[in-house]
């Protein structure tokens, strides 16, 4: 005869609230395509998209770098929904396929059986709306869910105004509710071309393109666009300040950076004389700073931060699992690529030379890079000599750290944007201190739920009577670990010598 553990959930998970054959995740056109081809082929299709996105959710940079810089009208529901089926008519297709599309809805976790959970009675996504939480269960999993922008700090770009080329392309061309007039773009490979193209096209100026390097990074054919449309690449020259007003960002202050070469020899468009006479005759164009002569003051209302991309696989990165059969990756979630780790490495020191030990690495929880770099042993330990002389220093000298080991002693990471903000520029700083290329830090790992979702949305799902049966209060105190029900009863010292006058594990 087999035993059973009381405790284990294994049997008593319920099964999805509901169930298809094709759950596809992000509405744009890979997403509506996929769903539309599998309900030809008579399966039953579930298309989610969480846009339209909260006005709250957008404040918080979720899901792209949206900086600030949109208008109110992301807190009009309806208009935005509009928004949404007119930046994607394929939605109508979709409807009319048979496809059950539920916009303004998220997936906050994936679930599937593995070598460290075999409980599931099948594999389920997490979804929420405005008002529930549920599970779907499904045979197939589409993941359409795109790329975010790479985020790298300086100073002050935890002021608004400071965003994205994703969150700058999503409220220019889903939302139609950007409120920026004359951006600098950061950057100078494909996406930073393409950003500054499309500000164009709508009617927004582009100041310049900044780039650390000594050469563009994207295609010469886009690169011959901007600069034929007047607008100047400084090569080899990164942020040295922002300046900020009561609406956020003012302008920004470039230097150059250390370089035998002069930029304008690469380019024909990056160097100094070529920038002011392109822009002598402007009142508002770049102007060298009185206060340094090889620095450069450019007024613009937006800073875009378009350096490069990442796949936004969240759902797997928490699951610990990979596409295969039964999980697809399609757009730009399977094609998007980061840049090459030792550009990403030259952007953060290049960036992080005109920093202080007050600028903010993580917005959400106010995180310091003196806090990052200073990190120490918790203060609410009874912390010995020893103990408090531990640095960060004496963390790399037992070893790499892990970003995981940061966001525990500082929290870097764990607020609402749940870190993706801040990950990639926290393992740009610990490869820095390490000495190490960036390509062997990690980044922070991701957890479920990988949206923000309010509690009282997940509070609503109800766990079975089966699964709470064998639930103990936890801590490993002896007395403590004993069903709520018998706590203060003279069952629950019965219970403790029960369990041998220990915990149960």
């Amino acid at each position: 005869m087999t035993a059973r553990d009381f405790h284990a959930i294994d049997g008593k998970v319920p099964a999805p609230e509901a169930r298809f054959d094709v759950v596809v995740v992000g509405a744009g056109s890979a997403g509506t395509a996929a769903a539309i081809a599998a309900a030809a082929d008579g399966a039953s299709v579930l298309l989610i998209d969480e846009n339209p996105v909260p006005g709250a959710l957008i404040g918080s940079d979720v899901p792209y770098f949206y900086g600030g810089r949109m208008t109110a009208a992301v807190q009009q529901p309806a208009r935005m929904l509009e928004q949404v089926f007119a930046s994607n008519p394929a939605l109508e297709a979709a409807f009319a396929a048979g496809v059950d599309v539920r916009l303004g809805t998220c997936a906050w976790g994936l679930y599937v059986n593995g070598p460290a959970l075999r409980a599931l009675p099948e594999p389920m996504l997490g979804i929420a709306d405005a008002e529930a939480a549920t599970m779907v269960g499904f045979g197939r999993l589409v993941l359409a869910t795109g790329a975010r922008d790479l985020v790298l700090g300086f100073a002050g770009w935890n002021q608004p105004g400071v965003m994205g080329a994703q969150g700058f392309a999503a409220l220019l061309t889903r939302y139609d509710a950007l409120a920026s007039r004359r951006i600098v773009i950061l950057g100078s490979g494909a996406l930073a071309l393409e950003t500054a193209l499309l500000a164009l096209a709508r009617g927004i100026a582009v100041a310049a393109l900044v780039e650390v390097a000594e050469t563009v990074q994207g295609p010469a054919a886009l690169a011959e666009q901007v600069a034929a449309a007047g607008v100047p690449i400084l090569l080899g020259h990164t942020v040295a300040a922002t300046h900020t007003g009561i609406d956020g960002v003012e302008g920004v202050t470039l230097t150059r950076l250390p370089s035998p070469a002069k930029a304008g020899a690469q380019s024909g468009n990056g160097d100094w004389e070529a920038l002011r006479s392109v822009t002598e005759t402007s009142a508002t164009g770049p102007r060298p700073s009185p206060e340094k002569e090889e620095a450069l003051e450019i007024p613009c209302d937006t800073i875009v931060l378009a350096i490069g991309l990442t796949p936004a696989t969240e759902l797997l990165d928490a699951a610990g699992t990979l596409p295969g059969e039964t999980i697809r990756l399609i757009g730009d979630a399977a094609t998007a690529t980061r840049p090459d780790p030792a550009y990403l490495q030259a952007w953060s020191a290049a960036l992080g030379q005109h920093t202080t030990p007050d600028t903010i690495v993580c917005h959400c929880e106010e995180v310091t890079r003196a806090d990052l770099l200073g990190v120490q042993p918790p203060r609410y330990l009874d912390r010995p000599q020893a103990m408090a002389a531990r640095s960060l220093a004496s963390l790399l000298n037992d070893g790499p750290a892990h970003p995981d080991q940061i966001k525990r002693l500082t929290r870097a990471g764990m607020g609402a944007c749940q870190g993706r903000r801040c990950r990639d520029q926290v393992a740009c700083l610990l490869a820095e201190q390490q000495g190490m290329p960036l390509a062997t830090v990690p980044v922070a790992s991701f957890r479920a739920p990988v949206r923000p979702v309010p509690l009282g949305i997940l509070a609503d799902w109800q766990e079975s009577t089966a699964m709470t049966a064998g639930w103990d209060v936890w801590f490993g105190i002896p007395t403590q670990w004993t069903p709520y029900t018998v706590i203060g009863t003279p069952e629950e010292a019965d219970h403790v010598a029960g369990l041998g006058g220990t915990m149960h594990v």
